[in-house]
């Protein structure tokens, strides 16, 4: 069937946490990275025929669901998964708490490559671990890893663990195998544990390519954790299912404890039917989300080329968060975000969430209707107009 993507759903009034953050009826909230888009019909489908059961007691994960986590990954990306390698749990953040809490202790390091996913600082400190942050070279529109501060950083002692996040949030980097393979090789050399946040997997554009972490080798299969879940790729986050593989038992039995530790290994009836409609029957509904966001994406760099030159976007290979450069304003991400929303009412990412290396930049949520982004862009344009000519007259 044919999906409409450009369907403008009113979420207000429905708990959104992107859309009813702020009581104003003139809010475009392009922000938190959830989509605006309707979940595919068989999803949909799954859920209407358990509300209709009618009882929602405590569920018992069946075996249909490790075979669809297994049959997609297979015959998607070529990964094999045993049965005894997935661990379930709530969702991809409390994965990561949880990884960190078994392989590490009060003042070991975890290494990180900024700017990054947000969450990732929280849960390291959360964890009383301190950040080791190997930053990205941003050159000619794409973020580059600087390898040799990579091995530096891997080589210090208290490094216990390395977050990888592949595709990279909010770069919008899709890891090739040959980069993986050299951050794996460093990690094994220096006896650094890689956990792969691995849940932006599905949204990759054009030539680029996908690769899991745990399919280039079995020794980087052993030595690493990978995080996923359909949340992303089909809007089903508040579900909250997610995935936690290692082929390693040793790593698995400490990963477990620390989930029962952290009290997240209960998860929701609905997340659970969610995940195998999306993984049995989801492809067609997320191969014509990907057409789409990948349009949004042209849309909006055709738009920035020709009206925003001074604005310059970072290749978007995956992921649908757009990152623009805004330190012509001069003026810090945060407040630049406060006066975005104040002055035209969109709500952006301020880069400096995701560490000190964002600080300047802007981070857009592209999976909502096309007339959003054009509305979003069309209220940036006349913003940075006016900033701009305010800056002139300085």
């Amino acid at each position: 069937m044919r999906y409409n993507f450009d369907e403008m759903i009113d979420r207000r009034g429905s708990g959104s946490y992107k859309w009813d953050g702020i009581d104003r009826n003139d809010i475009l909230p392009m922000w938190v990275a959830d989509m605006d888009f309707r979940a595919a019909e068989p999803i949909m489908n799954a859920l209407r025929k358990r509300v209709e059961h009618g009882v929602f007691g405590y569920t018992r994960v069946p075996e249909a669901y490790y075979e669809a986590v297994i049959s997609w990954f297979s015959r998607r990306h070529g990964w094999t998964i045993g049965r005894d390698q997935i661990i379930y749990t709530s969702g991809v953040v409390p994965a990561i708490s949880a990884i960190i809490k078994a392989f590490t202790a009060p003042g070991d390091k975890v290494l990180v490559q900024t700017p990054v996913y947000n969450c990732f600082f929280s849960s390291i400190r959360n964890n009383g671990c301190v950040l080791s942050a190997n930053t990205l070279e941003l050159k000619g529109g794409k973020y580059v890893i600087d390898f040799d501060d990579l091995e530096k950083k891997a080589a210090d002692p208290a490094v216990k663990l390395m977050l990888l996040c592949n595709p990279h949030n909010p770069a919008g980097r899709v890891w090739s195998r040959e980069e993986l393979t050299r951050i794996g090789e460093i990690c094994l050399r220096h006896g650094v544990i890689t956990v792969a946040d691995e849940i932006h997997c599905e949204i990759v554009f054009g030539r680029h390519e996908y690769t899991p972490f745990a399919s280039i080798s079995e020794e980087f299969s052993r030595n690493c954790v990978t995080c996923v879940s359909p949340s992303k790729a089909f809007n089903i986050a508040g579900l909250q299912i997610a995935n936690i593989i290692t082929a390693d038992p040793e790593k698995r039995t400490a990963i477990d404890r620390a989930i029962n530790i952290n009290e997240v290994c209960d998860v929701n009836p609905f997340g659970v039917l969610a995940l195998i409609a999306a993984y049995n029957e989801g492809e067609e509904w997320l191969g014509q989300m990907l057409e789409y966001v990948e349009g949004n994406w042209l849309y909006m760099k055709d738009f920035c080329e020709k009206n925003l030159p001074e604005f310059p976007l970072a290749d978007l290979e995956g992921t649908y968060l757009a990152w623009m450069d805004c330190r012509k304003l001069g003026m810090p991400s945060m407040q630049l975000e406060e006066d975005l929303i104040r002055k035209t009412g969109l709500w952006l990412n301020a880069g400096s969430m995701y560490g000190e290396d964002g600080e300047g930049f802007l981070r857009w949520n592209l999976a909502c209707p096309r007339a959003r982004v054009a509305d979003g862009l069309g209220r940036f344009l006349k913003y940075a107009k006016e900033a701009s000519a305010g800056i002139s007259r300085c």
